[in-house]
Formats: C-alpha cells, structure tokens, sequence
C-alpha cells in the first residue's frame, strides 16, 4: 500500500499562486504515473492535470495556460504549481498514483480562492 500526503492548500486571492504538493510512501513512485484531481460539493471528482513516470503531461482544459504538474522521483514527490487562480477553482484537490496492480489517493487538501 502508497501512501500519499498533500499539502499547500489554503486561501489566495483571484490572480493569485499556489502550490501544492504530494509525498509518496513506498518504492513504487518512479514507475508511477501521479495526477490531481479536484472535487466540489456535488460533482463527480474531476482531473485536474497528471504526469507519466517519463515526464509526459496532461492537463484539463481548466488547468492549461495556468497550472504546471512536476515531479522529483528522488524525493517522492509530485507538485502542482497554481498561478492565475480563479473562484472557479476553488476545491478539495487530491492526488492519485496509479502503477501496475496499484492505485492510491491522498487525504486531500482544500483550495480557496476568494477575496
């Protein structure tokens, strides 16, 4: 079993930054592909954007232009920076990891974006 642990949610302002990250438990992370998803209050859990285990990237419409998802395998981690947020982006942000016969969600960390 991974477990992963975000943190770096909070409060910004519209026009703001933030960043999120994620750190993996286990041995796994390097073949993994890691991802964000979000979440609000009576929709379905949505992706946000996701990287391979070689680097390659995708990203939700919502997200391209204004949110980069990175990794560093040799700390377990995976990121997502924020810039450019919107109200619209306000969410319960979690991360996922997906390698073979395995996947794992985070606890999930809460964006707001409001002034």
């Amino acid at each position: 079993q991974v477990r992963l642990v975000e943190s770096g949610g909070g409060l910004a302002q519209p026009g703001g930054s933030m960043r999120l990250s994620c750190a993996a438990s286990g041995s796994r992370f390097s073949i993994s592909t890691m991802a964000w998803y979000r979440q609000v209050p009576g929709k379905q859990r949505e992706l946000v954007a996701e990287i391979s285990s070689g680097g390659y990237t995708n990203y939700a419409d919502s997200a391209k232009g204004r949110f980069t998802i990175s990794r560093e395998n040799a700390k377990n981690t995976v990121s997502l920076q924020m810039n450019s947020l919107k109200p619209g982006d306000t969410a319960v942000y979690y991360c996922y990891l997906k390698a073979p016969g395995l996947d794992s969600w985070g606890q999930g960390t809460r964006v707001t974006v409001s002034s």
